[in-house]
């Protein structure tokens, strides 16, 4: 979308009428979804989401039982939370009663629960049938070592997925302390870290709403409002479009010049710095997407070189996404950018204070990241952000954050990074 000089200033100075907001939704990538309803609310852009299919959980679970293989694990332990949803589907409290599922070696995946949520789990499960329910008076830690001696393991190596809380594992090996316990890391970080096309399309799927549900934010920018009232306005628009858990993280003026935000409190005033930093889920899959603009008037030649060297250093952290390299060429291509114009060096301020990306997919924040020291080789199916803020204490902050994934011929956006400090969304 290229918009003149003062019809930008305008955009970003009044809350948008309805022909602007509509060409601003017409932008979005998504095409079956683009009118807003008969109630003003943006229409829903999720109608042709895909979830992920049981099959391919089922090529998941092969897949750590491969790794496990190779690690000589001989179970590796699921908690509540995002391994457990990854390979079995299953969304569950973390409360303190002790529900897991536990892939073995060989058979079905099996499942320690509470006897009264028994039925309320076998709504959920679709991969494996086996249910150990313990009663309240009774030791979940027992089922989970009788479900090991059921299928024939007695003793070796016990793997826990990262997410697994303390209280669990210690009342395994009071009863089981035979076993090896060992970090779950080998099988899950390499099953979730490469993602499948499936998993492509839903993230995909979340930045097309991430980038509507921001550039709606920016049409209603009014003088006076404060940070929560433009992110409850994106927040709002994400839920609209189709997006779960949708929010962001906005700041105007020097509040931007800290990468989290300050606590004092700020009002939008004209000529100031506008960071919003926002995402939301897509079955489970998310997005994170940063975009910086200068609201009502003519940017300052300062804002405008600081946004032109941001947009450069994103770009050449980009470039460096080398399939067979290390994450590291990211980080150190995009901060030469920045401290060869006089920034820093390394994380000092003015400059940039943090690493240049994360890995994304399931959390918004995985494995992956893109910081000096990690040689992990960048390969098909990787994904993570390309996000070099510049922060400059007592003046502003200028970062774009788009996420890429990795394909057999390089790096491709899910978003296409803005241009120009007048043109923040690209076509």
């Amino acid at each position: 979308m290229s918009i003149k000089r003062r019809d930008f200033i305008s955009l970003s100075a009044l809350a948008a009428t309805t022909a602007v907001v509509g060409g601003i939704q017409a932008c979005s990538s998504d095409t079956k979804n683009k009118a807003a309803d008969t109630s003003g609310k943006p229409a829903s852009m999720t109608g042709d989401v895909v979830p992920i299919s049981v099959t391919e959980r089922e090529a998941r679970v092969a897949k750590a039982r491969q790794l496990m293989a190779e690690n000589n694990i001989k179970a590796l332990v699921l908690d509540c939370g995002t391994s457990l949803l990854y390979f079995t589907g299953i969304s569950w409290w973390a409360s303190e009663r002790t529900m897991v599922a536990v892939i073995t070696a060989e058979g079905d995946v099996k499942y320690v629960c509470p006897a009264f949520e028994e039925a309320r789990l076998r709504e959920q499960i679709t991969i494996g049938k086996d249910v150990y329910v313990w009663q309240e008076d009774e030791s979940p830690y027992e089922r989970i070592v009788m479900l090991l001696k059921d299928a024939g393991i007695s003793s070796g190596k016990i793997g826990l997925e990262e997410r697994l809380r303390f209280f669990i594992m210690d009342g395994i090996r009071r009863i089981a302390p035979q076993f090896e316990y060992v970090s779950g890391d080998p099988v899950t970080i390499p099953c979730r870290m490469i993602k499948s096309p499936a998993e492509i399309a839903l993230m995909q799927k979340a930045s097309d709403i991430t980038i509507a549900a921001i550039k709606l934010g920016v049409a209603k920018l009014q003088a006076g409002m404060s940070q929560g009232d433009l992110a409850n306005i994106i927040a709002t628009a994400h839920d609209d479009l189709g997006g779960s858990g949708g929010g962001g993280l906005c700041l105007f003026g020097t509040s931007s010049s800290f990468p989290h935000g300050s606590k004092q409190p700020q009002k939008l005033q004209k000529g100031d710095i506008v960071l919003m930093d926002c995402g939301c889920s897509v079955s489970g899959y998310q997005s994170d997407i940063t975009r910086t603009i200068v609201f009502g008037a003519e940017p300052t030649k300062r804002q405008e070189q600081i946004w032109n060297l941001e947009r450069d250093a994103q770009a050449a952290g980009f470039a460096a996404a080398k399939l067979g390299d290390p994450c590291e060429h990211v980080d150190a291509a995009a901060r030469k950018v920045i401290t060869d114009a006089g920034f820093g060096p390394g994380y000092k301020t003015p400059g940039l204070p943090h690493r240049t990306g994360h890995g994304i997919g399931m959390d918004g924040h995985e494995w992956g990241n893109m910081v000096k020291g990690n040689k992990l080789i960048l390969q098909p199916g990787m994904c993570f952000s390309v996000e070099p803020t510049i922060s400059i204490p007592g003046e502003f902050g200028v970062r774009f954050e788009d996420c890429v994934h990795m394909t057999e011929s390089g790096p491709k956006w899910f978003t296409v990074p803005p241009k120009n400090i007048l043109e923040p969304f690209a076509s």
